[in-house]
C-alpha cells in the first residue's frame, strides 16, 4: 500500500512559477512510475508528466518546455516544477504511483493561475 500526499498548490499570477511535491509512504518507491495528472472543472483528468523508475520522462504537449518532473528516490518524493504558468493550467493536480497492477492516487492540490 502506498499513500501519496501532495503539497505546494495555491494561487499564482500568469507567468509565475510553482513547485508541487508529492511524498510517498510505503516500500519500493523506486520501482514505481510516478506521474502528475490534472483535472480542470468540466474536463477529464489528463496526464501532465510522468517519470519512470529508470528516470525517463514524458510530458503533455501543453506543458513541454514549461514543466519539469523529477524524483528523489531516497526521500520517496516526486516534484513538478511549473514555470510560465498560464490560466489554462488551472486545475486540481494529482500525484500518481503506478507499478504493475498497483495504482495509487493522492488527494489532489488546487492550482489557480490568474490572468
Amino acid at each position: 500500500q502506498v499513500q501519496l500526499v501532495e503539497s505546494g498548490g495555491g494561487l499564482v499570477q500568469a507567468g509565475g512559477s510553482l513547485t508541487l511535491s508529492c511524498a510517498a509512504s510505503g516500500s519500493f518507491f523506486s520501482m514505481y512510475s510516478m506521474g502528475w495528472y490534472r483535472q480542470a472543472p468540466g474536463k477529464q483528468r489528463e496526464l501532465v508528466a510522468v517519470i519512470t523508475s529508470g528516470g525517463s520522462t514524458n510530458y503533455a504537449n501543453s506543458v513541454k518546455g514549461r514543466f519539469t518532473i523529477s524524483r528523489d528516490n531516497p526521500k520517496s518524493t516526486v516534484n513538478l516544477q511549473m514555470n510560465s504558468l498560464k490560466p489554462e493550467d488551472t486545475a486540481v493536480y494529482y500525484c500518481n504511483a503506478f507499478w504493475g497492477r498497483e495504482d495509487y492516487w493522492g488527494q489532489g492540490t488546487q492550482i489557480t493561475v490568474s490572468s
